[in-house]
C-alpha cells in the first residue's frame, strides 16, 4: 500500500492559498522533463548517506531494483487506471537495472516511465470528458471496482475504457445521491478531470525525481523519504508556524486526500467533526466562496489550499469513513487558529460512583501529547511548560483529593519529546533505565530516569489505543516492564524508529540549496526488557475487544515496515506485581453484556467491513437502499446505546443533522467514557485486592 504522508501540521501562510496554486500553474513541456545535474548529485549523496547511516542496511542489487521498480509504478499509478499490461511489459527492461542506475546517478529510466504516464493521463482524461457528454443508464445492475490496487493491470485500451466508463458513472451516481443537479454534476466532474490533467502537466523535473527517489527509500522502510527543495521550503514554513492552522496530518491515498490524524488542541480535533480516515473531497475559503473539488489533486496542493491565516475560515467537504465511498458527503466549517499549549496540556478528572466501583475514587490524567517548551527552557524560563511538570502537579493535586488510584490516559497520543517520555516514567519509579536506543552501528544508548523521586507510588493503570504511538509506547512499555501498572486498551501503533533530517547541501560547496533533504531512519527504540516497540507496539495486559480494526493498523499496515526485534535487556528491577488473570476475567465477565462495549464492537466491525470493500453497485436504487439500510442499522445500535445511558434517542423529526452529529462526536457521558470507566473498574478490582491483602496481614 503506497501512501504519501505529509507529516507537518497544516499551518498558516499569510497570503492567498488559491493565488499560490494558480501562480505555479504552468504546463511543463515533455521535452523539459529531463534529469538535472543537481539531481544526479543529490542521488549520489543520498545513496552514500543511506549506506552509511540508515538503520537498515540494504544492498542495492537486482532484488532491490525489482522492489524499487514496483514501488515507482505504484507511485505513478496506484489504482492501476492509466497503464496497461503492454506498458508494463515495455518498462520491464528497467526492472533489474534501477540499482545500477541509482549507483551511477543515471535517472533516465525514471523520466522515460513518467513521460509515458503523462501521455496516458492525457488520454484517459480526454476519454472521461467525452463520457460526460453521453447518457448513462442507472438502472443497469453492474458493479464498479473502485479499489484496484491489487487488481491486474488492464490488458489493453479497450479494458481501460471499460474501467473508466464505470469510474465516470460511479462519480455521477455519487454526486446524484448527494443531491447535485445534472448541470452541477457535469461542471464538478469536468473540473475534476481537467484538474487531474492540469496538475499532472505541472509536475516538473524535481517532482519526478522526488517520486523516483522515494520509491527507493520506501524499499528500505516507510519513514525514510526525500524532500525536494520546494517541499523542504514548505517543511520549514510548517515547522516555524507549526502551532497554527487546522491541526491535521494528511496523506495521499490513491487520488484522495485522507486525514491520518488530528492534533490535540487544533481546530479539527476541537470541532469533533474531522476524524482519522475521513477523505477531503472539497475545500472552500471563507464563508461563501465556492468549494473547490480536490479529488485527484496532489497532496501538496491540497495542503496549500487548506492553509491560511489565523482567524480565517476554511470549509472542508468530507467523505466520512463511516459513510463510505458511496455515502453522502458533509461540510465542516473550521476557523484556522493557533494550537495553544494549554489545549494540549495534561488534564485531570475523577471517576466515582460507578457500578462495581463502590466508594473507590479513581483519578484520570489525560495526556494528549508529550510536549516541552524548548524555547522557554532555552530562554531561561524556570517555569517552562512540559508534560512531566504538568503531570507532576496533577498527581499531587489528585493525591490531596484522596483518590485511591490513577489512570494515565494516552489514547490518541501520537508521541512527542523523548525527554518527556523518560522523565514522565520517572514520576512512577524510583530510578532506572526507561528505554534503549540502538543506532545503525549497533551501539545501544540507555535513557534513564533522571530524578530519584517517586511522585506517585500508588495503584496505576495506563489506557492506550491504536493511535498511541512513539513516546506513548515508550512510557507504556516501561510501566509494563517494571510491572508498575496495568496496561489496558488496544495494541498500540507500533512506531519504534527514530528519524533525523539530513540537509544534502552540507555535502557540497556550491548549490546546496538545490539538493533538498533526506528524512532518515537512523535508530530504533527498545524496551528495557529488550523487546522493540516497533511493529507490534505495546500489547496491553488487558485488551479491549475492539481489535477488529487494529490487526492491520499503524506500522502493521505499512508496506516494508521494519519488523519487531529484540536486544539484550537493560539492568532493571521489576516490581513483584501479582498476576492480573483475575482482573482480566472480571473484565471479560463485566463487558460480556455491556451495552457500551457491544456498541463499540459493532461500530468497529462496521468500519472494518467498510475499509475492506473494494466494489460498489452502479445500480442507483440499489446503491441508495444499501446505504439507507446501513445507516438505519447503525442508528438503531446508536439508539440502543443512548437509551441504556438514559439519553434520548436520535430522532430525525425532532433533531437536525448538526445536533445528531454533536451527539455522536461530543457526548461527554457516552462513547468517550466507556473505555475510561472500564479502566477505572479494572483498577478498582486491583485496589480492593490490595486492601484485602493488607487486612489479612
Amino acid at each position: 500500500m503506497n501512501k504519501t504522508i505529509f507529516f507537518a501540521v497544516l499551518t498558516a501562510l499569510f497570503f492567498s492559498c488559491t493565488a499560490r496554486v494558480q501562480a505555479t500553474a504552468t504546463v511543463v513541456p515533455l521535452d523539459e522533463l529531463q534529469p538535472t545535474r543537481e539531481q544526479r548529485q543529490a542521488t549520489l549523496i543520498i545513496i552514500r548517506v543511506i549506506d552509511k547511516y540508515h538503520y537498515k542496511h540494504l544492498q542495492l542489487n537486482d532484488d532491490a531494483s525489482a522492489h524499487i521498480f514496483e514501488r515507482y509504478l505504484e507511485s505513478l499509478d496506484p489504482n492501476r487506471s492509466y497503464f496497461t499490461s503492454r506498458d508494463i511489459e515495455r518498462f520491464a527492461v528497467y526492472r533489474n537495472q534501477l540499482d545500477d542506475a541509482l549507483l551511477q546517478a543515471h535517472l533516465t529510466p525514471a523520466f522515460d516511465m513518467f513521460r509515458v504516464y503523462r501521455q496516458r493521463v492525457d488520454e484517459r482524461i480526454a476519454y472521461a470528458l467525452d463520457l460526460l457528454e453521453r447518457k448513462f443508464d442507472f438502472s443497469v445492475d453492474e458493479d464498479y471496482q473502485f479499489d484496484r490496487t491489487k487488481a491486474a493491470w488492464p490488458a489493453d485500451r479497450i479494458e481501460l475504457d471499460e474501467i473508466w466508463r464505470k469510474r465516470v458513472k460511479n462519480d455521477i451516481i455519487t454526486l446524484r445521491l448527494s443531491g447535485k443537479s445534472q448541470d452541477e454534476i457535469k461542471k464538478t466532474l469536468s473540473r475534476r478531470y481537467q484538474g487531474v490533467k492540469r496538475r499532472t502537466q505541472q509536475l516538473g523535473s524535481n517532482d519526478v525525481f522526488q517520486t523516483f527517489i522515494n520509491a527507493y527509500t520506501l524499499s528500505l522502510e516507510p519513514h525514510t523519504s526525500y524532500m525536494s527543495p520546494r517541499v523542504s521550503e514548505n517543511f520549514d514554513i510548517s515547522m516555524r508556524l507549526s502551532l497554527e492552522g487546522i491541526g491535521a496530518v494528511l496523506r495521499s491515498e490513491n487520488e484522495y486526500t485522507e486525514v491520518l490524524s488530528t492534533v490535540p488542541g487544533g481546530p479539527a480535533a476541537l470541532s469533533g467533526k474531522v476524524k482519522a480516515g475521513d477523505r477531503i473531497v472539497g475545500v472552500g475559503q471563507g464563508a461563501d466562496a465556492e468549494i473547490l473539488d480536490v479529488v485527484g489533486w496532489r497532496l501538496q496542493d491540497v495542503v496549500d489550499l487548506i492553509r491560511g491565516p489565523k482567524g480565517s475560515v476554511v470549509r472542508l467537504r468530507l467523505q466520512t469513513e463511516d459513510a463510505g465511498v458511496d455515502g453522502p458527503d458533509k461540510e465542516v466549517v473550521l476557523i484556522r487558529n493557533e494550537i495553544k499549549l494549554e489545549d494540549q496540556a495534561a488534564k485531570k478528572s475523577i471517576v466515582e460512583g460507578l457500578d462495581n466501583l463502590g466508594l473507590v475514587r479513581i483519578g484520570v490524567i489525560d495526556v494528549p501529547a508529550f510536549y516541552r517548551d524548548f524555547k522557554g527552557q532555552s530562554d531561561g524560563d524556570k517555569n517552562f511548560r512540559s508534560t512531566t511538570r504538568d503531570v507532576r502537579k496533577l498527581l499531587k493535586e489528585l493525591q490531596e483529593e484522596k483518590v485511591d488510584g490513577i489512570v494515565i490516559d494516552l489514547r490518541e497520543n501520537g508521541g512527542g519529546s523523548l525527554i518527556e517520555a523518560t522523565e514522565l516514567t520517572g514520576l512512577f519509579i524510583p530510578s532506572g533505565p526507561v528505554v534503549q536506543v540502538k543506532d545503525s552501528n549497533g551501539d545501544v544508548e540507555i535513557e534513564k530516569d533522571p530524578d530519584p523521586e517517586t511522585v506517585y507510588a500508588g495503584p496505576l493503570a495506563v489506557l492506550v489505543d491504536r493511535n498511541s504511538a512513539s513516546a506513548s509506547e515508550i512510557f507504556a512499555g516501561a510501566i509494563q516492564d517494571y510491572r508498575r501498572g496495568i496496561i489496558i486498551g488496544e495494541p498500540t501503533f507500533g512506531k519504534g524508529t527514530v528519524q533525523t533530517l539530513v540537509d544534502l547541501g552540507r555535502f557540497v560547496r556550491d548549490g546546496g540549496d538545490k539538493l533538498g533533504r533526506l528524512r532518515l531512519t537512523m535508530a530504533q527504540f527498545f524496551r528495557v526488557n529488550g523487546g522493540s516497540t516497533q511493529f507490534r507496539g505495546v500489547v496491553p495486559d488487558i485488551i479491549y475487544p475492539l481489535d477488529s480494526t487494529t490487526e492491520k493498523y499503524g506500522e502493521r499496515e505499512l508496506d516494508n515496515a521494519l519488523p519487531w526485534a529484540q536486544i539484550g535487556a537493560a539492568d532493571y528491577r521489576p516490581r513483584g506485581q501479582a498476576s492480573i488473570d483475575k482482573y482480566r476475567e472480571n473484565h471479560e465477565k463485566r463487558i460480556s453484556n455491556d451495552v457500551g462495549f457491544k456498541y463499540l464492537s459493532e461500530e468497529n466491525a462496521y468500519l472494518k467491513k467498510m475499509r475492506e470493500r473494494s466494489v460498489v453497485s452502479l445500480l442507483e436504487n440499489k446503491r441508495k437502499s444499501e446505504w439507507e439500510e446501513r445507516e438505519a442499522k447503525r442508528k438503531a445500535g446508536k439508539n440502543r446505546f443512548r437509551i441504556a445511558l438514559g439519553l434520548p434517542p436520535v430522532d430525525d423529526e425532532n433533531k437536525d443533522a448538526e445536533d445528531v452529529e454533536d451527539d455522536n462526536q461530543k457526548d461527554p457521558e457516552g462513547i468517550d467514557k466507556i473505555m475510561i470507566n472500564e479502566a477505572a473498574r479494572i483498577l478498582s478490582d486491583f485496589i480492593s485486592d490490595q486492601r484485602q491483602s493488607v487486612m489479612v496481614n
